[in-house]
């Protein structure tokens, strides 16, 4: 019970984070949102990735993803002189989705296994 409010409470922060910066709202809480943004979605969406490894390993490795993900999109929003935080936000955004379809995909393709559908 009180992991699913946690677990609500941080995605309804990522979610305000979001919005606070695409919507470029300024309020004392804007930095950490957005920044709880920018580092919990890559991690979560690797992290569902690896749902059948080791714990530790995977959170290490989410961890790891999500802050090799945020460096390179700033070293590339710096080297095309293209920094926007609207625009490091909204892809952060799209490649977290990315990362969900995968899952998603990779997820329904272990249920058609399991349930033998496509096996000889």
């Amino acid at each position: 019970m009180l992991r699913r409010v946690l677990s609500w409470a941080v995605a309804l922060a990522c979610v305000a984070g979001a919005v606070i910066a695409l919507a470029d709202i300024h309020t004392p809480l804007r930095p950490y949102l957005v920044s709880m943004f920018l580092l919990v979605v890559p991690g979560v969406a690797v992290a569902g990735l690896l749902r059948d490894r080791d714990p530790v390993a995977g959170l290490s490795v989410a961890a790891a993803a999500s802050l090799v993900l945020n460096v390179l999109l700033a070293q590339a929003m710096l080297l095309f002189d293209a920094w926007s935080p609207r625009a490091g936000v909204a892809t952060v955004a799209v490649l977290g989705g990315f990362l969900y379809v995968l899952r998603v995909l990779y997820r329904g393709r272990d249920t058609l296994a399991e349930q033998g559908v496509g096996s000889q």
